[in-house]
């Protein structure tokens, strides 16, 4: 790890990354992209020094209260927070100056910070947004080698669900020819469904490959299925979106299971809901967009 000293910590739509930077080890992660500028090593988590301090000042000065997002470019339980508690002592601020918070993690390491997630869901709203892609547990092992396995994540979700803290699942993203199986999406989708999740996004069965990612995406490939980049560069070129052969068939598997449960699935409505902010102790709501 490394330090810096930023400008800034929220973006405008109130978006903040404590980190930059990631030890999950994601075959298939898109932050590994060049054109996030990113002008360290990736497995090297840039630590944003002040940014606590900056939070603080932030949140003190702003007029309206909102929503507060972390863990759309970093992951904000990766195993350096266990030690440095900066995701936990930026939720104790957002729950001090009344903000909701909407976070997403891969870790089922957020269930440390359970009790302050309760006290701001108590006045606000707090939403834990979790993501799921590979329902076999040896075949995430090597998708996602350095994180919660999906089991933990599912179980993490029940908990979440038992202390009324509501979830949305992000099903993404799904590989062509290794995780795009009936199979596969059935399972995570029973995991949602026993859970009793909000919502479940998912932009199709497929994923994203640009330069910086589709690099080390292939490297793996090569590592843990020999031959499969050969296929993919056959297939799909240089494409920025792959799209799994079954996406029809899997989309309507996806769209039935979450209408017969009454689980959200459409984007758009979901995340209308992410944004809009609630005060439970005045009974008012309102979208921060």
């Amino acid at each position: 790890m490394h330090e810096v000293e930023v400008k800034g910590i929220l973006s405008a739509g109130n978006g903040m990354n404590l980190y930059r930077g990631c030890s999950h080890g994601c075959i298939y992660c898109d932050s590994r992209s060049t054109c996030y500028q990113m002008g360290h090593d990736f497995e090297d988590i840039e630590v944003k020094s002040n940014a606590l301090s900056l939070l603080e000042s932030t949140l003190k000065h702003k007029r309206k209260k909102g929503m507060v997002g972390t863990g759309a470019m970093c992951d904000p339980y990766i195993p350096l927070e266990l030690s440095l508690c900066h995701t936990r002592k930026a939720l104790e601020l957002i729950e001090r100056y009344g903000f909701g918070a909407a976070i997403q993690t891969k870790s089922a390491g957020i269930l440390r910070d359970l009790d302050i997630l309760k006290r701001i869901n108590q006045h606000t709203k707090c939403v834990v947004q979790m993501t799921l892609t590979t329902f076999d547990e040896r075949l995430c092992s090597i998708l996602e080698p350095y994180v919660s396995t999906t089991k933990e994540r599912a179980e993490a979700l029940e908990v979440l669900r038992d202390n009324g803290i509501p979830t949305v699942v992000w099903l993404s993203p799904i590989l062509p020819y290794i995780n795009d199986t009936r199979e596969n999406i059935q399972g995570i989708l029973d995991y949602c469904v026993k859970a009793q999740v909000k919502g479940i996004i998912c932009f199709g069965m497929g994923l994203t490959l640009r330069e910086g990612n589709r690099e080390y995406f292939y490297r793996k490939l090569d590592e843990n299925f020999p031959g499969m980049k050969q296929r993919y560069i056959q297939e799909f070129g240089n494409a920025y979106e792959i799209n799994s052969p079954g996406n029809k068939e899997l989309m309507g598997i996806f769209k039935q299971t979450c209408r017969e449960n009454g689980i959200m699935y459409n984007v758009n409505e979901i995340f209308e809901y992410l944004h809009t902010f609630e005060n439970k102790d005045e009974g008012e709501q309102m979208c921060l967009f």
